[in-house]
């Protein structure tokens, strides 16, 4: 059989109308603000989050950095889940780069509450960084795709305001949630100053991100864009494949979310530490039992059965659904995890 990849969402391919449209694309230099294909991106992205402008990035990551030299000054302090791809998968860019000091808090399925704020807060004194940011991600990675819906987000950007801090949204995957919860993404990102998401991941494009807020604060983004070396020239040849990932890819995530649930019941059923009721998205942990084999036996057996996923963390593997895994590769995968299982209870004679 073929190999079945489950990484992640950022291994899918563009598709034919995404290659077409780069072949095709009409272009001009993005530094002159000249290329229409660019400005037709960055005009539907703004609209779809309801923000009045927006900005192309290169990836994710350049997208949080710009944002945060945006909204706040080196020598604050940042609020963050304490698992948040900001925090602990970006080379520590909020220290190095944005010169923040972080305040790392553990939240409830990766979410703050406004109290959590509360206590984060450093007290207005000499002797600490004013504390001047919140940042949330929206899906949560590391709780597992969990979505965060409006009310929730009102709430932790009301608790925000009053103690006067800017608020930044990583919604790197914000289309899924906003699938996954059947609210329009304009509820999602109403909060924010600035919010980002990616056109690659589950919308397949090649490469991109758009960074989104008021217009000053683009203008802004753009100056910073430029120092860490995210200016860019005819970048309308993958911002077409971009316009083409919002136009035909967001409704398609829920196929994603579906097969995710599903693999998820199948994981259970073969005995791994797993919730299928608590899979919200395309993303999905399971905790190999500790006296069965180790995790990363389980990684090495699964991907010699041509399964592929990441290493694990401790005894925690991540799965995470795409586009180029069907239905039928979720239900091979799961008979591939049953048979593996099933061949290790065996040597153990049968205990766990």
């Amino acid at each position: 059989m073929g190999v079945i990849d489950l990484r992640s969402d950022t291994i899918t391919q563009p598709t034919p109308e995404m290659r077409r449209a780069m072949a095709d694309a009409e272009v001009g230099d993005d530094y002159y603000l000249d290329d229409p294909t660019v400005i037709r991106l960055e005009e539907r992205a703004a609209g779809l989050l309801g923000k009045e402008a927006a900005l192309l990035v290169l990836s994710g990551t350049m997208g949080n950095l710009v944002s945060v030299l945006t909204l706040v000054p080196h020598g604050s302090s940042a609020i963050a889940e304490a698992t948040a791809h900001i925090l602990i998968n970006e080379t520590g860019h909020l220290a190095s780069i944005c010169g923040l000091s972080t305040r790392p808090v553990r939240g409830t399925g990766g979410f703050l509450s406004p109290g959590d704020i509360e206590t984060a807060m450093f007290p207005d004194s000499v002797l600490h960084p004013p504390t001047r940011l919140l940042c949330v991600e929206n899906t949560h990675n590391a709780a597992g795709g969990r979505c965060l819906a409006p009310e929730p987000m009102r709430a932790l950007s009301d608790a925000a305001r009053r103690h006067g801090l800017a608020v930044h949204v990583d919604g790197a995957r914000i289309f899924n949630a906003a699938v996954a919860l059947g609210v329009d993404p304009v509820e999602l990102a109403a909060p924010a100053d600035t919010i980002t998401f990616c056109l690659t991941k589950g919308l397949s494009a090649p490469a991109g991100s758009l960074v989104c807020g008021s217009r000053a604060a683009i203008t802004e983004a753009r100056r910073w864009r430029q120092m860490v070396g995210g200016g860019m020239r005819q970048a309308g040849v993958f911002a077409a494949a971009g316009l083409v990932a919002l136009e035909t890819g967001i409704d398609r995530l829920a196929e994603d979310h579906d097969n995710a649930r599903r693999f998820a019941t199948l994981l259970a059923g073969h005995g791994l530490s797993i919730d299928p009721g608590a899979v919200e998205t395309n993303i999905l942990f399971a905790e190999i039992p500790q006296d069965l084999m180790p995790a990363r036996d389980f990684v090495d057996a699964l991907a010699a059965a041509g399964v592929r996923t990441n290493p694990p963390k401790g005894n925690r593997v991540r799965f995470l659904l795409n586009r180029h895994v069907s239905r039928g590769d979720v239900e091979t995968a799961g008979e591939a995890v049953g048979r593996l299982l099933d061949e290790r209870r065996a040597q153990s004679g049968g205990k766990q």
